[in-house]
């Protein structure tokens, strides 16, 4: 008789659409039911499950909500490489750099904006160096988002880490505060900065998967680098404002150029408020026009030869 031959291992299914969802949904129960037995119990062995949880939710899920709508085709194992590889990269060398070149003063956000820009972009060419069939607008945007989903989540873990060790012990409040601050903000910050720049620069990758980094790429470098700069500094902005329309003496002044807010009235918390997150509003919806005006010019224009993700979905 004879022997019939085993099957081959089988290509595994790609995951059914609203993955993103059923992931956002589930991460935010187990989030909420680890934060509320940290608070019951005072176990500090759940402070990783809950600053991981808290930090990883929203940039991932948005990560992979970009790979589900627009990138199917690039393979899922580059996005992660993008997401883990890149966004530790990213972070690594942005402590590297801004611990050797930045010092306290009124220009060191533009510097911030600048550094962390260009190690994230660094750290894409560097993930996809040898996926040369990886270039045109839209692999752009969604591998760009990527990587800068994995250096939020990996920054917001440390913000979270450092919110909850305090002089007087752990500050468990302070830091579900952060995780929740900083997960309803991550969509607008570094992944839509990078989607934009990561757009341009495999927009204008060559087919030996060299990159031309001409005018159109270092402008739009310097933009979202500007763009990052404003959010970070638009505390100080609206100190500022504030300052200038309210009537100080000279040790008020003092204090205000510090980033400070002496003793202030009803009417100076409100202007504050007005000018800080209506500052942050504007940045935001700055970023999502520049974003969606990429992604209409990816629909429009024609393909060009050998470049198989030039348009958008």
């Amino acid at each position: 008789m004879s022997q019939q031959a085993e099957p081959g291992p089988t290509a595994p299914a790609p995951p059914k659409p609203g993955l993103w969802l059923r992931c956002l949904l589930g991460g935010l129960a187990l989030w909420l039911l680890t934060a509320v037995i940290t608070y019951t119990t005072k176990n500090t062995n759940l402070l990783p499950t809950l600053i991981l949880l808290g930090s990883f939710l929203v940039p991932g899920v948005f990560a992979l909500w970009a790979y589900e709508k627009h990138g199917r085709d690039l393979g899922v194992n580059v996005l992660l490489r993008c997401f883990v590889v890149g966004g530790i990269l990213g972070v690594l060398g942005a402590s590297v750099v801004e611990s050797y070149l930045l010092r306290p003063s009124v220009w060191m956000f533009a510097g911030v904006g600048l550094i962390e820009e260009a190690v994230k972009l660094l750290a894409l060419m560097y993930v996809v160096r040898h996926y040369r069939q990886l270039r045109g607008l839209r692999a752009g945007l969604v591998l760009g988002a990527a990587v800068g989903f994995g250096f939020a989540a990996f920054e917001s873990a440390g913000y979270a880490f450092n919110a909850a060790l305090t002089l007087d012990g752990l500050d468990l409040r302070s830091l579900l505060e952060t995780e929740v601050l900083r997960g309803l903000l991550a969509p607008f910050g570094h992944g839509l900065w990078t989607a934009i720049a990561g757009g341009v620069l495999l927009a204008h990758r060559r087919t030996n998967g060299r990159y031309r980094l001409g005018g159109p790429v270092l402008g739009t470098y310097l933009g979202v680098s500007l763009l990052h700069a404003l959010w970070d500094s638009m505390h100080g902005i609206a100190v500022w404002l504030v300052a200038r329309l309210s009537p100080a003496d000279e040790l008020q002044r003092s204090l205000f150029a510090q980033g400070y807010i002496p003793r202030p009235t009803a009417e100076q918390k409100h202007l504050f408020t007005l000018f800080s997150d209506g500052g942050l509003i504007v940045v935001s919806l700055v970023g999502i026009a520049w974003l969606l005006s990429l992604a209409r010019s990816g629909r429009t224009a024609p393909s060009a030869p050998g470049t198989p993700y030039s348009r958008t979905r």
